[in-house]
């Protein structure tokens, strides 16, 4: 099963739906993906120890936060060129241009908002984590690399769960940007991104 949430944030629904996911609102973002989560575990789609979380970029974001946040919910997370720094963001690739979304933590309230799900400052000693993939990319001009490499440390250094079952992992590309790569690369990177979750999740090969 692959399941995709409409959340908050996006631009699906109007303006309005989009603000309800920026600035002081982009908890809801989050609320909204666990609000999803929970509901294929209810409804007996999956239960937390066959469910994963994917996403790229700002999708990275929404990924680093549940991991941080509801690691209950999930046994494995794939998390590619994500934001995750949200206090230091603006100071590297183009972080400075994103602020009008995400707030800045140069305005005192703002950093509240930043502080209270930005992933790198959410880690907790011993909570037990997914298992957790991230890539990375080192011609990445768009979200610095550093993001993926701090919250993989620090997962690493935190987690509660056996090393062997729910493992913290970091995949570098070299010569390759945020986005636009060659079809050999994407094949390469989309299989061992799902072979990665299907390990996790118990999948079988037929």
């Amino acid at each position: 099963m692959y399941a995709v949430a409409n959340l908050r944030g996006g631009l699906e629904e109007g303006e309005h739906w989009h603000r309800d996911g920026m600035l002081a609102n982009k908890q809801n973002v989050f609320d909204d993906c666990a609000a999803a989560a929970e509901h294929l575990i209810a409804t007996g789609v999956t239960d937390p120890d066959h469910l994963a979380v994917m996403g790229g970029s700002n999708g990275g974001l929404l990924v680093g936060a549940m991991v941080t946040q509801r690691p209950d919910l999930f046994s494995a997370a794939v998390c590619s060129a994500p934001l995750l720094d949200m206090v230091r963001y603006e100071r590297f690739g183009l972080g400075q241009l994103w602020n009008v979304e995400y707030g800045s933590a140069d305005d005192p309230e703002q950093l509240g908002w930043l502080l209270g799900y930005s992933p790198y400052h959410n880690v907790r000693e011993g909570a037990r984590y997914p298992a957790t993939l991230f890539t990375v990319f080192d011609n990445d001009t768009r979200v610095d690399p550093l993001h993926a490499r701090k919250l993989c440390a620090a997962l690493q250094h935190a987690t509660g769960a056996p090393i062997e079952e729910r493992p913290v992992l970091l995949r570098r590309e070299a010569e390759v940007g945020h986005s636009s790569r060659s079809v050999s690369r994407s094949v390469a990177l989309n299989a061992d991104q799902l072979a990665f979750l299907a390990h996790h999740l118990g999948l079988s090969v037929r």
